[in-house]
């Protein structure tokens, strides 16, 4: 005889891909065998924005070669729905990382705890300089 069940799934936010949820002997019925365990394993769906490394959130953002010597705030939507603005003060070079402690994933097993928002940086240099543009270049770093 065939039986319907429904059962809820309380996912836990931070979560990781992978995570199994065990039901035990909630599977499959023959007579004279203990049931078998139903399993779910945690997927992640891509995210637009964010990309997840651990407990990190990871976000690229592109920048002109001026915003990287000069300072750059970024402005972040949170998965949450919080406005984030984050000003960067430091010289920004190409593997430059700007750490925001707390703004990451929820971890599971310490709630009030979060990883870290990990801001990476793809910086545009011009495609030419006229010769003047290079001589105030040099003049201003005294190449």
């Amino acid at each position: 005889m065939q039986v319907e069940e429904i059962i809820n799934i309380d996912i836990k936010a931070g979560w990781k891909k992978g995570t199994k949820i065990t039901f035990t002997e909630k599977g499959n019925e023959q007579p004279g065998i203990i049931p078998a365990d139903l399993v779910f394993v945690i997927d992640e769906k891509p995210h637009r924005v964010f990309t997840r490394d651990g407990n990190d959130l990871v976000v690229s953002q592109k920048i002109s070669l001026a915003e990287a010597l000069t300072g750059y705030t970024a402005h972040l939507t949170t998965l949450d729905g919080r406005n984030l603005t984050i000003p960067v003060k430091n010289v920004i070079h190409p593997t430059y990382e700007e750490v925001v402690t707390g703004e990451g994933m929820p971890i599971p097993k310490d709630p009030p705890r979060r990883g870290n928002l990990r801001i990476k940086f793809s910086i545009r240099f011009p495609a030419r300089l006229t010769s003047e543009q290079k001589a105030g270049i040099k003049k201003l770093f005294g190449a």
